[in-house]
C-alpha cells in the first residue's frame, strides 16, 4: 500500500525557535534611540514601509533589516544622522544575530518522534549564514535529511524542494507559522499544509486561512502532530 506521506517540511523562524520576539525587543530600542528625530507613531509606520519596499533588494532576514533601520534613521533626520547613531543601530542589530536560540515547546520532541518514519526537510528562507547558525546552534540539525535556506517560499519552491527530498509534493506536508509563506503555497503545490500560529508573526506573512480545504490543518503546539499524521494514516 502506498503512504499518503513520505516527506515533513519545517520552517524554522517562530515554528521550531523564537524569532519574531527578537525583532520586537530591537525594534523597541530602535524606537527609543531615534524619539528626538521622529514620532514614534510616524517612525513605526516608515521602518515598515521601508522593510516592505526593501524586501526585493535585501531579502528576508536580519541583516536587511538593520539595512531598513539605517536607511529610515538617514531618512527621517533629513540626511543627518550622527555617526554614533548609525554605530548604535549596528550593535543592537548585532544583538539580533547573537541572541541565543529558543525552541519553542515541544519542537524537539515532534521531529526527534518522526527520525526515521519520514523524509525530514528543514525549509527557511533568510540569510543564509544567519540560518545555519540558528540551526546549529539550535542541536536540532542532525534530525534532518535535507536543509534548504531559500530566498522565498511560493509554490515552485515547494515543487523543487518536495520533488528533490522526496517523492513530490502530492505526498508531503509543510509546517509552519506563515499562511503566507509556508502553508497556502504548499498546498498549492499539491502538499498537506499544517498551520502553528505564532502570537508574533509579522504582519507581512499574514493570510486569509483556507478554511475546508482538505490538505489544510491547524494546531495550537507541534505537540499534536503527531495525531495529525496518526489521522492521515
Amino acid at each position: 500500500m502506498t503512504r499518503p506521506l513520505t516527506t515533513i517540511g519545517f520552517d524554522a523562524d517562530d515554528t521550531l525557535w523564537q524569532n519574531e520576539q527578537f525583532y520586537a525587543q530591537t525594534r523597541e530600542q530602535y524606537y527609543d534611540l531615534l524619539k528626538d528625530h521622529a514620532d514614534p507613531v510616524v517612525l513605526v509606520g516608515q521602518l515598515d514601509e521601508v522593510e516592505r519596499r526593501m524586501l526585493k533588494t535585501y531579502g528576508f532576514g536580519a541583516k536587511g533589516f538593520i539595512l531598513s533601520m539605517i536607511e529610515t534613521a538617514i531618512a527621517v533626520t533629513g540626511g543627518k544622522a550622527p555617526a554614533t547613531t548609525i554605530q548604535q543601530i549596528l550593535e543592537i542589530g548585532r544583538g539580533m544575530l547573537t541572541h541565543p536560540v529558543e525552541l519553542l515547546p515541544a519542537a524537539r520532541e515532534t521531529v526527534e518522534s518522526l527520525v526515521g518514519r519520514y523524509r525530514l526537510v528543514l525549509v527557511t528562507k533568510g540569510d543564509l549564514f544567519h540560518q545555519e547558525s540558528k540551526l546549529a546552534a539550535s542541536g536540532l540539525g542532525d534530525l534532518f535529511d535535507g536543509v534548504e535556506i531559500v530566498s522565498d517560499k511560493n509554490r515552485a519552491t515547494y515543487e523543487r524542494v518536495f520533488s528533490r527530498h522526496g517523492d513530490g509534493p502530492e505526498r508531503a506536508m509543510m509546517i509552519g507559522n506563515s499562511l503566507k509563506s509556508d502553508i497556502l503555497p504548499a498546498i498549492e503545490a499539491g502538499g498537506w499544509g499544517v498551520f502553528v500560529p505564532h502570537d508574533l508573526t509579522w504582519i507581512v506573512e499574514h493570510a486569509d486561512e483556507p478554511d475546508g480545504h482538505p490538505r489544510f490543518r491547524k494546531i495550537d503546539t507541534l505537540g499534536s502532530l503527531p495525531q495529525i499524521l496518526a489521522d492521515i494514516g
